[in-house]
């Protein structure tokens, strides 16, 4: 064995991403390996080196500090899980500069609508600048495993739909922070379809397949890989670690959601019906701080509509095979009543179907490299 420390010895880990290792040749491990490895063009073979540079210290610290500057999202999400819940004040600092946080009240009510709980919480996003002072916000979103579909005891529930309940594990992803406005729809598009006018009313009246190419424009503009959120993912976030029918409880009331406030839902008292859109922010937000997830405008998913959720993915992932009568929306809207803003609730249309009720919520890729 060598003296040499710069030398790899017989429990070097090999060098990743490479197609293979030549005969008899050294491979190269420890903090050196790890540096190769994050330099690869290879984004699995990145992610992979910053679950191994934790092993060194302060070392591989560093290493993962270094690549919250990367350019892959990807790459991004991974440094950041791995990082969130260090307490170092270098480790905090670093993590506010590339993903800033911002604090609200996360609202619960009881039966009746009546407040019962407020909470200040946090969530990191960081900002992307479209031009012409037009930005969008993209919440981090963390991953985890819930309940997807409602339970037999839920009022209003659609049987079949909402069925069978299942565990569904959802990787980390980013997600827009309110629903695309008609500012942002404008500046990547060019144009603006919206039968409610406003700079910061969402932008409603498009398509699925409309939607769909906002994403690609968008991600054109960026340089990041934009995309509509998965139904699962819509659900798993709507909900932010919740399992009554709304993110607010047992139901809500026109003070917290924009909806047709003349059919509450349970022993809510009849309220508001506004007629339109509102701006997004205009209401409280869930624990994981993103707005309007209930009423406002129905949300384009990316997935295929299915009549139940028999073998649907657990994954969290798009669910793209089926019989294509439709693409899923999710979240109800201002002209509907509360039942189909139930976090559970489903609904669908033709991917060229327009309304006055229907947008969408831009989502970035998962932590994951095989999603």
């Amino acid at each position: 064995m060598t003296e040499n420390p710069n030398q790899p010895t017989e429990y070097d880990a090999v060098l990743g991403g490479e197609s293979q290792v030549p005969f008899a040749a050294a491979v190269l491990g420890g903090i050196p390996g790890v540096k190769s490895r994050l330099a690869s063009p290879i984004v699995e073979v990145k992610i992979a080196a910053l679950s191994e540079a934790l092993k060194y210290g302060d070392a591989g610290l560093d290493l993962i500090i270094g690549v919250l500057q990367d350019e892959s999202m990807s790459v991004k999400f991974a440094a950041y899980s791995l990082l969130k819940d260090r307490d170092e004040p270098n480790i905090k600092q670093q993590l506010q500069k590339y993903f800033r946080t911002f604090d609200f009240d996360v609202i619960t009510v009881d039966a009746e609508g009546k407040e019962n709980s407020r909470r200040r919480h946090y969530a990191h996003f960081f900002s992307e600048y479209l031009g012409k002072k037009v930005v969008l916000e993209m919440v981090y979103i963390p991953g985890g495993t819930f309940m997807m579909g409602s339970p037999l005891t839920e009022k209003g529930r659609y049987d079949t739909e909402e069925s069978p309940r299942h565990q569904v594990t959802v990787p980390a992803f980013l997600a827009g922070k309110y629903s695309i406005t008609q500012a942002q729809w404008q500046a990547v598009m060019g144009n603006n379809p919206s039968y409610f006018p406003g700079e910061k009313r969402p932008v409603e009246n498009v398509s699925w397949d409309e939607a769909f190419e906002f994403c690609g424009k968008l991600s054109q503009k960026t340089g990041k890989k934009y995309r509509l959120l998965s139904e699962a993912e819509w659900e798993y976030a709507c909900r932010a670690g919740t399992t009554t029918p709304f993110h607010f409880g047992e139901t809500f009331t026109p003070e917290l959601v924009n909806y047709d406030g003349r059919l509450p839902y349970a022993n809510a008292s009849i309220g508001l019906y506004r007629e339109q859109t509102t701006d997004v922010g205009s209401f409280p937000p869930n624990a994981f701080g993103l707005y309007d997830m209930h009423g406002n405008v129905f949300e384009w998913c990316s997935d295929w509509w299915h009549p139940n959720y028999n073998g649907a993915p657990t994954d969290g992932s798009s669910w793209e095979t089926g019989t294509g009568k439709g693409r899923v929306q999710r979240g109800g809207s201002w002209y509907y009543n509360a039942v189909l803003c139930r976090s559970a609730s489903r609904y669908f249309y033709s991917e060229r179907n327009r309304r006055g009720k229907i947008g969408f919520r831009v989502a970035i890729a998962s932590v994951s490299p095989s999603y």
